[in-house]
């Protein structure tokens, strides 16, 4: 039996929720491809279990690992990450509740609450996470229950005080939720920094390979976590078996890609600081980041998110965008494969218009795990075509 508090990352990754299977001994769990489950008597049910929705091993065992990662007593696996923020969300607050969200997450985190929360009765204010005196002010002035932050933040990279915020929240009565996609639970662990909630996009660097969506909520507080799984197991938005087992395997390998992108990734906009076309680099790991000594401080590495702005305005970032051959221009991020991303009309378009809005000559970059001097070799070729 593997002694999970004691162990490293990787053991638990490796073992949490994946005990060879009792029948037959394989080492991988097998994946229950199964809608229902046979109860031996009215009531009683073999492990628990009765319908998919309610509960399916293969997604037990996904949150059990995504707990032991966390740091976290309870973990609930769901379709997508928009749909984790969603049933959490709608499980703690009620019509009236207030959220104060960093002004610059994630476009489709600000149209759910915005958009759709927002006529359930759900209010919401911006403000700049880094503006300590602005938080406090803003958290104060309204019934706030959510403080919001991502770190780091998606697409500019700024980082937050996870410990400072959380007292912020903390004294005004509030609960602070930290989405940490962009860092990973390798990367650092909001909880052990006095975070209440962790969310995910577990698409992105969990599932680690750009083939199943999902997302998560991971907390402590038990009451909590039974009222955000009631709103899953009653409105339906679990992750499906083969969701949950591509995820698991995902996460196996999570420390030793999150190794590998963060090296590339401090390559890349290294290289990108001395192109003459380049206007600014945002990458935490960058010594002139506003955020580099407390990203030092509270992440293990820096990560494989990089984002860039050009002299030549949105023309250059679309001509880059258009041109690279490594790095493909999608949606989404966090792959062993790169990515290019135009927030302005991709993943942020919802936001424009807004304080939200991104600049419109910033490109994206999700930095895979391929060879760095092909992905600095692609960039190059790209960039000489501005």
């Amino acid at each position: 039996m593997i002694d999970q508090q004691n162990s490293g990352f990787s053991t638990r990754a490796i073992h949490a929720g994946q005990a060879p299977d009792p029948t037959t001994g394989a080492v991988v769990p097998p994946m229950y491809l199964t809608s229902t489950f046979a109860q031996d008597g009215i009531g009683q049910l073999r492990g628990g279990y009765e319908y998919g929705r309610g509960g399916n091993p293969t997604r037990t065992a996904l949150q059990q690992q995504l707990a032991a990662l966390e740091g976290g007593s309870h973990a609930l696996s769901f379709s997508s990450g928009l749909a984790a923020e969603d049933a959490l969300i709608r499980g703690l607050l009620q019509p009236g509740d207030h959220i104060v969200l960093g002004n610059d997450v994630y476009g489709g985190t600000y149209r759910l609450i915005s958009r759709v929360l927002g006529s359930w009765g759900i209010g919401h204010s911006v403000v700049d996470m880094s503006d300590a005196e602005a938080v406090v002010a803003e958290v104060g002035a309204n019934k706030t229950r959510f403080v919001w932050v991502e770190t780091p933040s998606n697409p500019m990279m700024k980082i937050t005080d996870i410990a400072a915020l959380a007292q912020v929240a903390h004294d005004a009565g509030a609960l602070l939720v930290v989405d940490n996609t962009f860092a990973s639970p390798y990367l650092q662990t909001p909880l052990g920094l006095g975070a209440d909630i962790v969310v995910h996009s577990t698409t992105k660097y969990i599932g680690g390979h750009s083939d199943v969506i999902g997302g998560a909520v991971v907390l402590n507080d038990s009451d909590l976590a039974e009222k955000v799984e009631f709103v899953q197991f009653a409105v339906g938005a679990i992750s499906g078996p083969m969701d949950a087992f591509l995820t698991t395997r995902g996460l196996k390998t999570l420390a030793v890609r999150m190794d590998r992108h963060s090296v590339n990734a401090s390559a890349v906009a290294l290289w990108l600081q001395e192109q003459p076309a380049v206007e600014r680099v945002f990458y935490p790991g960058l010594p002139d980041h506003p955020g580099h000594d407390l990203a030092a401080r509270q992440m293990k590495n820096f990560g494989g998110m990089v984002s860039v702005s050009f002299k030549g305005g949105a023309a250059a970032a679309r001509k880059v965008a258009e041109s690279t051959q490594v790095f493909t221009l999608a949606e989404s991020l966090g792959g062993i494969e790169s990515l290019m991303n135009y927030p302005s009309e991709m993943t942020h378009a919802s936001v424009k218009g807004t304080e939200l809005a991104v600049p419109d000559n910033l490109l994206r970059l999700s930095v895979g795990i391929e060879d760095s001097e092909d992905q600095i070799a692609d960039l190059d070729q790209a960039l000489r075509q501005v």
